[in-house]
């Protein structure tokens, strides 16, 4: 699979992942462990679902030719996205936590957008 295709798939998978969760959430959050689950489980879905769009722009943009910044802005997304909201759904549904895995999500997530601000920047393809 090219990265154009994989991060088109990855970016809608997490959109419509993103919303399940989300009607779920709305739903189950209110029996669940942690006293906040409610808006953990908020913040989860907003960030998956504005990165499941930054991996959409990054298989769009690939369509044109991929770079490393723009294969790693995708990686680092999807990274971000599998430990920030991952984390918080844990420790929403169980009140356990996961260490470092959170802050590692977003600094992820962070890195991500500044290396796609590097493709951008450095691309020849008039991107």
């Amino acid at each position: 699979m090219n990265t154009s295709r994989f991060f088109l798939a990855a970016g809608a998978l997490a959109m419509a992942l993103g919303v399940a969760l989300g009607a779920y959430g709305a739903h189950a959050a209110k029996g669940a462990a942690h006293p906040e689950a409610v808006r953990l489980i908020q913040t989860a879905v907003l960030y998956q679902l504005v990165h499941g769009l930054g991996m959409l722009a990054v298989g769009i943009l690939a369509r044109t030719g991929s770079t490393r910044w723009l294969v790693a802005s995708g990686a680092l997304m999807l990274l971000g996205v599998f430990w920030f909201c991952g984390s918080l759904w844990w420790l929403a549904l169980t009140t356990h936590s996961l260490g470092p895995l959170a802050p590692l999500g977003g600094l992820s997530m962070i890195a991500g957008w500044i290396a796609l601000a590097v493709h951008a920047i450095l691309s020849r393809q008039g991107v």
